[in-house]
């Protein structure tokens, strides 16, 4: 499906993001200290499981990134992660806590007094993890959240994470049209999604060959599913598995994606068992209008909050309202949702780089949900679709 085989992030994209993350910064800092694990996974290439252990990342001014990891990781954060150096402290809580062995690291470097950026305060509450905060370990040190900046660093894709999030929007529209090839009356949702996401995922893996690795903690290889998103509890916009058997006349609302490399894209698709009816097809149609208007507002110099304002305007003037349920979209890339928000509240600029989901939806209680889900990368003069995958009503009812 693809004439050259993508790779990881290269080591020296990774060091340069370290090195010019502080160019991300509202004001001067000395040190950075994140225990996010995407932003330890954006800077330093090192994908883990957080557990209550926790892990941090170091970087200093000149780019030195220190890794901080539990003595089960070390050979781990070793043999994969791309730091100059690891650290590692013996178990959590252990007689000498993690945070306050962090703050003796950090006093060795000579940033006991220091202005210290972090995504948070300490280590946050995973697993039942419990600790002092780090401006409490590391008193004499000027403690700020900088995670505004980072996110922003984030949004803007490099060529390369451009790449990935192509690769993973092939692959994701290779296993929707194996979903939607198997969805039929009497088939069980769970059966179709299972079908569908391991022959689209052996497949991508033959593709990628042997080296591939998904390295993301919220999909593994392509998927596509339903997320409890049949008939009318496809009118719950975050709905859960429930089992559904398949049925004629059934509004459906689709969810697929693929990871590559650490990088993620969304594709969802409103579906219908057999010729949608009227009303299926006035909402059908509204949903389209909806996100064409989204489309045509996504250019550089906008702001996020004008893409929503102008589809809200169409919400108030097609006295849709009762039917609105969420914003526009999010960016995306590392994380199923990443920051800017297509949202009235959000005011920062779309900028060329930026990734983002494309997905306002209508939520008719009795009837079902109808939403579309497409990436778009911002590019220099507008916007430019990453998922390809038919949009239209024909191309999206099935054989009842």
């Amino acid at each position: 499906m693809t004439e050259q085989t993508p790779g990881p992030i290269s080591r020296e994209e990774r060091a340069a993001r370290a090195k010019t993350a502080f160019d991300h910064l509202e004001s001067p800092q000395d040190a950075l200290v994140l225990f996010d694990d995407q932003f330890i996974f954006y800077y330093c290439g090192f994908a883990f499981f957080p557990t209550e252990r926790p892990v941090a990342l170091v970087i200093t001014r000149e780019g030195e990134r220190i890794l901080f990891v539990p003595r089960l990781e070390r050979e781990h954060a070793q043999q994969v992660s791309e730091a100059e150096r690891v650290a590692d402290y013996p178990e959590f809580p252990g007689q000498h806590h993690p945070l306050r062995q962090l703050a003796d690291l950090l006093t060795g470097l000579g940033l006991e007094k220091a202005a210290i950026g972090v995504d948070h305060d300490g280590y946050p509450p995973v697993m039942g993890y419990d600790g002092p905060a780090l401006s409490e370990a590391l008193p004499g040190a000027k403690i700020q959240r900088v995670s505004r900046g980072l996110d922003h660093q984030m949004a803007l894709k490099s060529p390369a994470e451009v790449t990935l999030i192509r690769e993973s929007a092939r692959w994701g529209a290779h296993a929707h049209r194996l979903l939607q090839q198997y969805t039929r009356v009497g088939e069980n949702e769970t059966e179709v999604e299972a079908r569908a996401t391991k022959e689209a995922t052996a497949a991508m893996i033959a593709a990628l060959g042997d080296t591939y690795r998904g390295q993301n903690r919220w999909m593994s290889g392509a998927v596509a599913l339903y997320r409890g998103q049949i008939g009318v509890h496809s009118a719950l916009p975050h709905a859960m598995t429930t089992g559904a058997t398949f049925q004629h006349g059934d509004t459906l609302v689709t969810g697929a994606g693929a990871a590559v490399w650490g990088y993620i894209s969304e594709l969802e698709r409103t579906m219908f068992v057999g010729e949608a009816s009227g009303e299926q097809r006035r909402f059908f149609q509204h949903m389209l209008n909806l996100q064409d208007i989204a489309f045509e507002t996504l250019r550089p110099g906008r702001t996020c909050a004008d893409v929503d304002e102008a589809v809200r305007a169409y919400y108030e003037r097609e006295q849709l309202w009762d039917h609105w349920r969420h914003h526009v979209g999010h960016s995306l890339g590392q994380r199923i949702h990443e920051s800017p928000f297509l949202d009235i509240g959000d005011s920062r600029p779309l900028e060329p780089g930026m990734v983002l989901s494309v997905e306002p939806g209508l939520y008719v209680p009795g009837l079902g949900g109808f939403r579309h889900s497409d990436t778009i990368l911002i590019t220099d003069t507008g916007m430019e679709l990453l998922t390809d995958y038919p949009r239209d009503l024909d191309s999206l009812t099935l054989p009842a």
